[in-house]
């Protein structure tokens, strides 16, 4: 997910509802957009079959399928009707996700939602309804960021479709974003995106070193390890400059006096990124390091639980679940930073 947004698209989480009496009808264009990938799904059996269904598209489809049979035989993970159809939505983003946070916190403002709790991301299935909504909270002082997602999930509340949208990259990236969404069906935590996209970034990873195995692809298991490692990098110099600003936003300064400092650190990050032979595109903010930190903060320690365990993901998953329904011991493994 490391590529147009702080370093990849990021994924949505979030559930279609019905319109509630909420400002814009937030609801209503979820539940239209949720309509519209129902609308356009059919079974991958179906599309592969299909004599006029372009080979490339077959191939594509072929390896979902089987990264979906591998996640439910060898990863432990749902086995529902999820990733079984296909959606093709016409465009090359699913969703755009606003993140936001205050001129002098690097915490992300959160919203909550009936069934995935409170968030630290809110989408948008149309652009300009995410700019817009963008807009308006840039005139209310917040640092804002919009990210272009790939992948949308509904928790396994329903039969979500794999999307043309997850088609963008290569087949390793495909398998793991199956992997990604589909662990967030087998452990989810209300109210905490930092340990729930942790989780699901160490089972995509863990996933795709076992089926790259199986699929005996050891090059391209090593490519995508080596993007990782890359796209790892570029995270830690961004979390590390939320450490500082968090730091010097604590300081009884005034406010002219820090946002200059904050200005500095933004372009010292820039530079370190940049001579790090990584990417440096568009703005910096608290809003965009809020979104890096969601999905790379806490993936050390959970990976590291995962190693405790003996690689065992069973053991692994028991020990997530518990934790979900443990807020202070999830605050204790990974602090809030």
């Amino acid at each position: 997910m490391l590529r147009d947004s702080p370093w990849r698209p990021v994924r949505l989480l979030a559930a279609a509802a019905a319109c509630v009496a909420l400002s814009g009808c937030y609801y209503m264009q979820l539940a239209a957009g949720q309509m519209e990938m129902n609308r356009r799904r059919e079974p991958i059996e179906a599309v592969i079959a299909r004599p006029g269904t372009d080979a490339a598209l077959r191939l594509r489809l072929e390896l979902a399928a089987r990264a979906r049979d591998f996640a439910m035989s060898d990863l432990g993970l749902p086995d529902n009707g999820s990733y079984r159809t296909y959606s093709d939505l016409g465009r090359r983003y699913v969703t755009w996700n606003i993140f936001a946070a205050p001129e002098f916190s690097v915490q992300p403002r959160h919203w909550c939602f009936p069934v995935a709790g409170c968030v630290s991301y809110r989408g948008y299935f149309e652009e300009p309804r995410a700019e817009k909504a963008a807009a308006k909270l840039r005139r209310k002082g917040y640092d804002v960021y919009v990210g272009p997602a790939i992948a949308y999930s509904t928790l396994g509340h329903l039969r979500d479709p794999v999307l043309n949208t997850m088609f963008g990259y290569g087949d390793s990236e495909l398998a793991a974003f199956l992997f990604h969404e589909l662990a967030h069906q087998a452990v989810y935590a209300k109210d905490d995106s930092d340990f729930n996209e942790s989780f699901a970034t160490v089972v995509e990873i863990e996933g795709l070193r076992r089926f790259l195995a199986r699929e005996d692809r050891p090059a391209d298991l090593g490519k995508f390890l080596a993007a990782r490692e890359r796209q790892r990098e570029a995270a830690d110099l961004m979390v590390a400059t939320r450490r500082r600003l968090a730091a010097l936003y604590a300081e009884p300064l005034e406010g002219a006096e820090k946002r200059e400092e904050k200005a500095g650190e933004f372009a010292r990050l820039r530079e370190a990124l940049l001579a790090g032979g990584h990417t440096a595109a568009g703005d910096f903010n608290n809003a965009r390091l809020a979104a890096v930190a969601t999905y790379e903060r806490c993936v050390p320690v959970l990976r590291a639980e995962l190693d405790r365990l003996g690689n065992d993901l069973p053991a692994f998953y028991a020990r997530m679940r518990a934790l979900a329904k443990d807020p202070p011991a999830r605050a204790r493994l990974c602090p809030r930073g």
